[in-house]
């Protein structure tokens, strides 16, 4: 990827609307949309693949699912950044148990302002993304555009880049405290405005376990299929429910994507090379499962630790799981350029 796309008219363009279109769906809405994108994407090449088809007109993955159409650094970071500005403008309405700007299941609908925010943010995210693929910056670039566009839209909004309790970040107990009650001082963001990302999911032992139970289904998906992205496309698009607020959903494509990287990393070849059949020849089942269940752990925790610094004790949504892929990511080309990982499959490489 040239750097001369940073400056492309079109890609400028079609990034504005990405971002401007995931601002009046939703963040989390069009994100369920990209997982939608990306299991099709996937079935399609591993459909081809079993038909003896080798070239594939079309990478519906790449080019949508973490494309300027849906990518989340596009449609996701816009949405985050326009409901940010959304709420600083006092368009939003507050339930006093939570900060609006963090509510990234709602749209925003059609007002110019709003969207022209997500128009910009999605090209920042763009900009991100493109410049890390330019500058082969070993993390995923999506997740990396993500990150990079939540916290830029933080300083560029006035808001606090990570939250009003440095040294306290890991200390949950005001929110436990306040749990279940209506509270002043969560509503007016004082002291003990604490919130985790996932009430239900951010105690260790359940971030361990959903770690362990996802990572070995990634890893299962992975052997399965010999992609990487499937098992990550099947955990966006359970978000659907989280949107639809069904009790206590989840989160998890942070823990599916690196298990499901990490067991396609042991066989050593290129991803475009990656096929079912050389995946089980060089990989035990046992093995691919034990890989993943560690690397599901590991995203599951990085998760965790993320959320407790970056968005507990913040004001708006920084993605907890888009910073927990950066780390992995940037663990598996680690691992890949030190030898104990035959390949990074996706991730780049200097």
């Amino acid at each position: 990827m040239a750097a001369s796309e940073l400056w492309a008219v079109g890609m400028l363009l079609a990034a504005f609307a990405g971002g401007a279109f995931g601002a009046s769906i939703g963040a989390l809405p069009s994100f369920s949309l990209a997982g939608l994108v990306v299991v099709l994407g996937e079935l399609y090449v591993l459909a081809g693949r079993t038909l003896g088809v080798d070239a594939i007109p079309v990478d519906i993955t790449g080019s949508i699912g973490f494309g300027v159409v849906l990518g989340p650094h596009v449609a996701f970071g816009g949405g985050a950044a326009a409901l940010a500005y959304a709420s600083k403008r006092g368009y939003l309405d507050s339930d006093g148990e939570h900060y609006p700007a963090k509510d990234v299941t709602r749209g925003l609908g059609s007002r110019p302002d709003v969207l022209a925010v997500g128009g910009v943010f999605g090209i920042v995210g763009y900009w991100i993304a493109t410049a890390s693929v330019t500058l082969s910056v070993p993390v995923d670039p999506v997740a990396l555009g993500v990150v990079g566009s939540a916290l830029l839209h933080r300083a560029a909004l006035g808001y606090s880049l990570v939250g009003a309790r440095p040294g306290r970040w890991f200390d949950m107990s005001p929110y436990e405290r306040t749990r279940g009650a209506e509270s002043e001082a969560l509503a007016d963001g004082g002291a003990t405005s604490v919130e985790p990302w996932l009430p239900y999911q951010y105690r260790w032992g359940n971030v361990l376990m959903i770690g362990l139970v996802v990572g070995v289904l990634g890893a299962y998906v992975a052997y399965l299929t010999a992609s990487p992205f499937l098992a990550f496309g099947i955990s966006v698009v359970a978000l659907v429910f989280l949107n639809a607020d069904v009790a206590e959903i989840p989160v998890t494509h942070h823990i599916s994507l690196p298990a499901s990287t990490a067991v396609l990393a042991l066989v050593g070849v290129p991803m475009t090379d990656l096929t079912p059949a050389l995946v089980a020849s060089a990989v035990p089942l046992w093995v691919a499962l034990v890989v993943g269940a560690g690397f599901g752990i590991v995203g599951a925790l990085f998760g965790e630790v993320l959320q407790r610094i970056l968005y507990a004790h913040a004001e708006t949504h920084l993605d907890p799981p888009a910073a927990s892929i950066v780390v992995t990511s940037f663990l598996i080309a680690v691992l890949a350029m030190s030898g104990v990982l035959a390949s990074p499959v996706w991730v780049p490489t200097p």
